[in-house]
């Protein structure tokens, strides 16, 4: 199937709409909410964020590779890729991208703290990895939209706590998402079935420990370097793939 440009990445453009408009209307709600009630956002946002992320993790059930569990393979991903990231210092150099864009827009407030936060909870789950698949695959860009959906709520509650940064995770999302459904067209060679892949559930779980640890992190909890996590995410297919061999 011979798909355009837009086409295939028309999820991802939705998408980044979606999140701006999200984000103006948080910025509008930001200087007209006691901080009490900023706060009680970002928990409900929280709270469902721990949520997605505790289902998302359910995958690992479904992701055995050979005779090894999925979670055993899941806890070998988070290892290694957080060994990975923090040899890499993703988090650090993801904060500096923060930080640069705040000096560079002259912005004020936790800008950094939204734009990594925000990134991470857009990019890291299944509708953005399954989403773009079958946007690129095929042109249909329904989960994608739904998943615009869910951000533009989520970018409301962030806006109000953290301000505009929001708003400059369009620039992972556009990065992230657009690469997955130009790729599409390769990567079906490799995994035909996305839906039922064992490779895209041990992804899927393995996302979700990295969202459920961001919700953690926006509720306060505790401080968990979830970018260094990141490359957990990119080690799992190869991590079931060793599995699948060792067995």
């Amino acid at each position: 199937m011979n798909l355009d440009f837009w086409t295939r990445t028309s999820g991802t453009w939705i998408n980044i709409i979606a999140i701006l408009v999200g984000t103006t209307f948080g910025l509008l709600l930001q200087n007209r909410l006691p901080q009490k009630m900023q706060q009680i956002l970002t928990q409900a946002l929280g709270l469902l964020t721990i949520w997605i992320g505790v289902t998302m993790a359910d995958s690992l059930n479904q992701a055995q590779g050979g005779k090894i569990d999925g979670i055993i393979l899941g806890l070998l991903a988070l290892t290694m890729g957080g060994i990975l990231g923090e040899a890499l210092q993703i988090e650090d150099r993801l904060a500096a991208i923060g930080d640069w864009l705040q000096r560079r827009f002259r912005s004020k407030g936790r800008f950094t703290e939204g734009f990594v936060a925000s990134s991470l909870l857009f990019c890291v789950g299944s509708l953005a990895v399954l989403g773009s698949l079958n946007n690129g695959l095929t042109g249909d860009n329904t989960l994608l939209v739904l998943k615009a959906v869910m951000d533009a709520i989520a970018s409301i509650a962030l806006t109000s706590s953290y301000g505009i940064g929001v708003g400059f995770s369009t620039l992972s999302i556009l990065l992230y998402q657009g690469s997955i459904s130009l790729a599409a067209g390769s990567l079906a060679n490799f995994i035909p079935d996305p839906q039922t892949d064992p490779r895209i559930f041990l992804v899927t779980g393995v996302g979700g420990l990295t969202i459920l640890g961001l919700g953690l992190n926006l509720l306060e909890v505790t401080r968990i370097r979830i970018a260094s996590f990141l490359p957990a995410i990119a080690l799992a297919p190869f991590i079931y793939w060793l599995g699948d061999r060792l067995s």
